[in-house]
């Protein structure tokens, strides 16, 4: 699924931004709620600094707030092929419908065979590379989460250019997070506090969970010249029917509906396209989208070319979001995952 193709083209060189490496925050900070807020109001066309701590300050009374809930898995492991003991390195893309089987990136593939195995942890499991092709592993265990709790490493995205640490385990995921199976961080959500949630509640905004695993094709840019030709990726999503009521009945009583994050803009706007509140969605969202259920949007800063980038385009408008990004560099923004932060209005 798709947005409504434009008839005209729109060139990638519009989503092109020149950024200082410096800027590409390496590290999250220790208190989440720190990080710079740059709050943009789209009706006054106006560009604020403030602190993530005091969004509640810039929201409308009574909002309903949609996060997506879904948990970064240690979906990087290391390991060796158990007859040449050739080091392997296996990425986790998504689990198979019979549970011990995955699709992965793996390096080097061009030197593993087909049906070899590659053991881990000293030898305490193994994955069998059973379709090749399809980049398919299949792990002697039935459940290999506890293992990836115990050996994986978290998958940091690559503009972070350094080996993952421990205080990756606890940054490089929200608070709230419930439901394993991203490999990649919804970043909007890691600025959140318990406190600061819990703050949120007492001000009367509600607070509602939607669950899009993260794929590790969020990072790919766009290449095609004429944006409108990407084929965008899948990723899997669900909305329970709790969350779906009381969604569709703030929706209706007017009361405005916050997305933390592209993750949940984007199941939001899939369920207002296609009704459905379970599935797969490849929604691509780029200027000219009308957008049908998300009111404000709280966001990191994208990478240039990104999907990521042309839904926020989108939201804000593209010249407001250009002079955003343009005031972000200028005042020493951080930026991407680990960075700071807007709320578009």
């Amino acid at each position: 699924m798709t947005a409504k193709k434009r008839t005209t083209q729109m060139h990638l060189n519009e989503f092109v931004y020149d950024l200082p490496q410096e800027l590409i925050a390496q590290y999250p900070l220790k208190k989440r709620d720190q990080a710079r807020l740059m709050v943009i109001d789209r009706q006054k066309q106006t560009i604020v600094h403030d602190i993530f701590a005091n969004i509640g300050r810039h929201l409308p009374p009574k909002t309903c707030i949609v996060r997506n809930d879904s948990k970064v898995i240690a979906a990087r492991l290391f390991g060796y092929r158990e007859k040449s003991a050739g080091r392997v390195e296996v990425f986790l893309l998504k689990r198979l419908s019979d549970g011990c089987s995955y699709e992965a990136l793996i390096r080097p593939l061009n030197k593993l065979k087909a049906n070899e195995k590659i053991r881990f942890n000293g030898g305490c499991f193994t994955a069998e590379l059973i379709d090749k092709e399809r980049r398919i592993v299949r792990f002697n265990p039935k459940d290999i989460s506890p293992l990836l709790e115990q050996c994986g490493h978290v998958p940091l995205p690559p503009y972070i250019k350094r080996p993952d640490e421990s205080v990756d385990r606890r940054y490089y995921q929200t608070v709230y997070a419930r439901h394993p199976g991203s490999v990649a961080s919804p970043p909007a959500g890691l600025h959140f506090t318990r406190g600061l949630l819990r703050d949120l509640k007492k001000d009367s905004h509600s607070i509602i969970n939607v669950t899009l695993h993260v794929n590790h094709a969020t990072f790919r840019p766009v290449k095609d010249e004429d944006i409108t030709k990407h084929t965008m990726h899948h990723e899997d999503y669900a909305v329970s029917p709790k969350a779906q009521k009381i969604i569709t009945e703030a929706q209706g009583g007017g009361s405005p509906i916050v997305a933390i994050g592209t993750t949940s803009c984007r199941v939001l706007e899939t369920m207002a396209q296609e009704g459905a509140f379970a599935g797969s969605t490849n929604i691509f969202i780029y200027p000219g989208y009308q957008f049908r259920m998300a009111d404000i949007l709280v966001t990191n800063f994208h990478l240039p070319r990104s999907t990521l980038l042309m839904l926020v385009y989108a939201f804000g408008g593209t010249a407001l979001m250009k002079r955003a990004y343009e005031e972000a560099i200028k005042s020493r923004y951080r930026f991407y995952s680990y960075g700071d932060a807007m709320v578009i209005l």
